[in-house]
């Protein structure tokens, strides 16, 4: 059986190749802060199950300490040229696209056809990890399809990556940061606390008050953590679960997704979203540092207005 332990192995070797890739670069006057970040980073995948809590502690300090003291630098290995990869683009046309048309495709197989496939009554993968282990293939196959097609070695693969994410440095790793702090904070009790707080001081004598309360608590509460899945299990457990399941009798399926909607709403108008919000003006060179979060918030704000209206009328049927 394909388990998730498969996933976190092939991102540990992607990330032990960032690690070499950046010994290697002599351009990089930081590559020795670089490389020990990201061997840091793939000890975690390959053997953070190992480690116990208090290595694992230890571990997360040493990242902190590299990145906070600036041990970090952004490395620039030998690529194309504009006009390069122009020419390439004229070359190869629409075709450019398939490497990305791979992904969904091979996601969709994974969970409609392979999830459900048994060898000798053992499932062929983890039914409950089923889509993680899907993407992780979708991401293997459109990397060889990307390689076949433009005729690339595989080095350029890890090249190119480690150039993005020494480009978006520590802040790639903020998601799995966020989320392990919900976690954290889920199992401290904040979602006890919260919810408490919430019946005390605001009206949720009502439905639609209490979905109100749930939507736009999600997307501020994502804003000040900077992800959704960290504000998921503190709102969830203090107000969704107490609340709008156990007192109004909601459908959790549906007030848990809408829920996570409504904190990604959240993501788009805060800059501790630093990976989506704050990254990609520095990449385009945008002299505004908040212009992406300017332009998502009337977005973001309909959205959390039709996500409370949908939960009001979906989970209570």
């Amino acid at each position: 059986m394909i388990r998730l332990g498969a996933v976190y192995l092939l991102a540990g070797l992607m990330f032990a190749g960032f690690a070499l890739f950046s010994g290697l670069d002599r351009s990089n006057p930081k590559r020795w802060g670089n490389t020990a970040f990201w061997a840091l980073v793939a000890l975690s995948f390959l053997a953070g199950d190992r480690l116990g809590d208090l290595g694992n502690g230890v571990l997360v300090l040493g990242l902190a300490l590299l990145a906070g003291l600036g041990f970090l630098g952004r490395s620039h290995p030998e690529t194309t040229t504009p006009g390069e990869r122009m020419a390439t683009a004229e070359r190869y046309g629409n075709r450019l696209f398939v490497p990305a048309l791979v992904l969904p495709l091979v996601v969709a197989l994974g969970v409609l056809v392979l999830k459900p496939v048994q060898i000798g009554g053992v499932p062929l993968m983890d039914p409950k990890q089923a889509t993680l282990i899907s993407l992780a293939l979708a991401v293997v196959a459109a990397v060889a399809t990307a390689l076949l097609l433009l005729r690339q070695p595989p080095a350029a693969a890890v090249q190119e990556g480690r150039r993005l994410v020494d480009t978006v440095s520590w802040a790639a790793l903020l998601p799995q940061f966020l989320a392990a702090l919900g976690a954290v904070f889920a199992l401290a009790g904040v979602g006890k606390e919260i919810g408490g707080l919430v019946t005390d001081y605001l009206p949720v004598d009502t439905r639609f008050a209490a979905v109100s309360v749930y939507c736009v608590g999600m997307a501020a509460f994502t804003m000040l953590m900077g992800n959704a899945f960290a504000a998921f299990p503190v709102l969830t457990g203090g107000v969704a679960i107490p609340i709008l399941v156990g007192h109004f009798g909601g459908n959790p399926a549906v007030i848990a997704s809408i829920g996570m909607l409504s904190g990604f709403c959240g993501t788009l108008m805060t800059p501790l979203a630093a990976n989506f919000n704050l990254v990609p003006p520095a990449l385009l060179e945008i002299p505004d540092r908040y212009a992406v979060i300017k332009a998502q918030i009337p977005t973001a704000l309909l959205m959390l207005i039709v996500n409370t209206v949908l939960m009001y009328v979906l989970a209570f049927r």
